[in-house]
């Protein structure tokens, strides 16, 4: 330290991390699609589930939502290499997770699209778990076919994500604010809706179809049901 100024290496898992931010935003063409989502059904399923005794973040409803997406919208589905795009059957979804010590890993959860709420919780909290005891494997690390980065505890409402490097698309969660809306007896009411940020690698995904994906996956969410 010298004249009120600490010097912080980017070193270690840092510096990695640093570094693949970089060679991300260096060799995809990415863009970010904005949108909120009326989030009553969503609330209201996650109060459905508990009453039966299953447990269920705002989190993993929406992770549920974006695999149920993604089925509609499989060349949103993969990863970029070069000048070749490979699309995957398998929806294997990597959830970003702070660590501390300003650290952040996207391990994957293989074969999302063949669980239900439950087990996605399930497994999203065992990655978390394993990650702060360094016990993720390299294939989780690195196999992901799409990304989910959730900010929703913080003041964030939309913001840009940058890609897991080589994945087609990330969505980024935003907290939760209430809007007013019209209600059906043509009054205004003030419902939660959630802010959803997607950004994409235009060289695998255009503007429209990125769209039409964001579309779905607001529609999954004000039509949440078990």
């Amino acid at each position: 330290m010298s004249d009120g100024v600490r010097t912080v290496p980017l070193k270690g898992v840092r510096g990695m991390i640093a570094d693949a931010m970089v060679k991300s935003l260096s060799t995809a063409a990415q863009l970010t699609h904005h949108a909120s989502a009326d989030a009553t059904a969503l609330m209201a399923e996650k109060a459905r589930l508990a009453d039966t005794g299953v447990k269920a973040s705002v989190e993993d409803l929406l992770m549920l939502a974006v695999v149920r997406a993604l089925k509609k919208h499989p060349n949103a589905n993969g990863k970029v290499d070069g000048r070749e795009v490979y699309l995957h059957d398998s929806i294997d979804l990597s959830v970003a997770i702070a660590l501390p010590g300003n650290l952040l890993v996207a391990p994957a959860i293989f074969g999302a699209d063949q669980m239900d709420v439950s087990a996605l919780r399930t497994a999203r909290q065992d990655l978390a778990a394993r990650a702060k005891i360094n016990k993720l494997t390299v294939t989780e690390m690195m196999g992901g076919t799409f990304t989910v980065s959730n900010l929703g505890l913080t003041r964030v409402e939309h913001f840009t994500p940058i890609l897991n490097q080589g994945q087609i698309c990330i969505l980024g969660i935003g907290r939760m604010v209430d809007r007013a809306v019209r209600a059906d007896d043509g009054g205004i009411e003030l419902r939660p809706h959630v802010s959803l940020s997607l950004t994409f690698d235009h060289r695998a995904l255009d503007g429209a179809p990125a769209g039409d994906l964001l579309t779905s996956l607001c529609d999954e969410v004000e039509g949440m049901a078990g």
